[in-house]
């Protein structure tokens, strides 16, 4: 196969890097250390066909607070992805609006800012076969971001940042010539990865990163996830459908259902105590370690019918004790909050 994409000498001319103080930066301090770097404020994401929409995502408010990972799970279909690629401005939100660092990028928005919103958020695929380019090296892969934003004086800083992010994500520098479809697929997603990170991006949208991987090598992509985020001070949304993967990695977790989300707690916190019929039924659904265990235990299916909602008494995310929200109506609201005073024992 011929291949397309190469280094040429004529791309080594000089480009120069340096700080941009931007539209989305914000100097951080002890005082707003914990308000969040993204906002989505009632957010609604939906298409048209003719005169009807379908809402994919509604009623999406939700913070997430800058060097935190926050988890974001539900079954497919449930309105994850779209939320992700809301963030890096793939899909367009039909109402309310996205802020980062309190600027809305949502909606209409002028190329400096988007430009910037490209550089700041960045995402990590799914499937890391489809997301690279089979025709271009790993040497132009990696170098894709380095290029487009000027982040490198010459050929010679160029390759060495791409060769020092190559052993970050735990590659030889040796590789750079090869093409993507000379790596296995933990390797194809190290490689995404280091796409992603030579940026330096604030923000990372991780959709289902480690689903198309084998078993054996799960551990070391998230394991390399957390690295970079402590190291970096980046924040990351990871989403899944596995709970016990995202409570593995997350700070804080999102439930969602239908495209609204359904409860909202620390990781530990939604484990201890789930209120929400569905977040009992992902969580029924985690397999056990002891086999006789897993064997016998009772596996919980959510049925929607089984909530009796009416128009003069909708559902709405109420916080039932503090950073922990859940969705209910009135009388649900009360039987959520007597379960949290007796400690979960209902």
């Amino acid at each position: 196969m011929k291949k397309l994409f190469n280094f040429k000498k004529r791309d080594a001319k000089t480009h120069h890097s340096h700080e941009k103080v931007g539209l989305l930066s914000k100097k951080h301090t002890p005082e707003n250390a914990n308000d969040p770097i993204v906002s989505f404020k009632n957010v609604r994401i939906g298409y048209k066909r003719g005169n009807v929409e379908r809402v994919i995502v509604d009623d999406l408010n939700l913070d997430i607070v800058r060097g935190e990972i926050f988890g974001l799970v539900g079954e497919s279909g449930s309105g994850k992805t779209t939320i992700g690629r809301s963030l890096i401005r793939v899909t367009n939100v039909s109402k309310g609006e996205i802020l980062y660092n309190g600027v809305r990028i949502s909606g209409k928005i002028s190329r400096a800012l988007s430009r910037e919103v490209k550089q700041k958020i960045q995402m990590i695929f799914q499937d890391p076969s489809a997301s690279l380019n089979d025709r271009a090296n790993v040497d132009y892969i990696v170098s894709e971001g380095l290029r487009a934003f000027h982040l490198y004086e010459d050929e010679n800083d160029r390759l060495e940042k791409v060769e020092e992010m190559m052993r970050r994500v735990g590659l030889r520098p040796e590789h750079l010539k090869r093409y993507p479809h000379e790596f296995s697929g933990g390797q194809r997603q190290r490689i995404g990865i280091a796409r992603s990170m030579i940026i330096k991006p604030e923000f990372i949208v991780a959709d289902e990163p480690i689903s198309a991987l084998d078993v054996s090598i799960r551990a070391q992509v998230l394991n390399l996830i957390k690295e970079f985020q402590k190291e970096s001070d980046l924040t990351v949304m990871f989403i899944a459908h596995d709970l016990s993967v995202v409570k593995y990695i997350s700070d804080r977790i999102g439930v969602i259902y239908n495209g609204k989300i359904v409860e909202l707690a620390t990781a530990e916190r939604l484990f201890e105590i789930p209120l929400h019929p569905y977040t009992k039924s992902l969580l029924s659904a985690v397999p056990i370690p002891d086999p006789r265990v897993e064997k016998v235990k009772k596996v919980v299916v959510y049925h929607p019918q089984m909530h009796q909602y009416t128009h003069d008494d909708e559902p709405q995310l109420y916080e039932v004790e503090p950073g922990h929200f859940v969705r209910a109506n009135s009388a649900e609201l009360a039987s959520y909050k007597e379960i949290i005073r007796q400690g979960g024992n209902k």
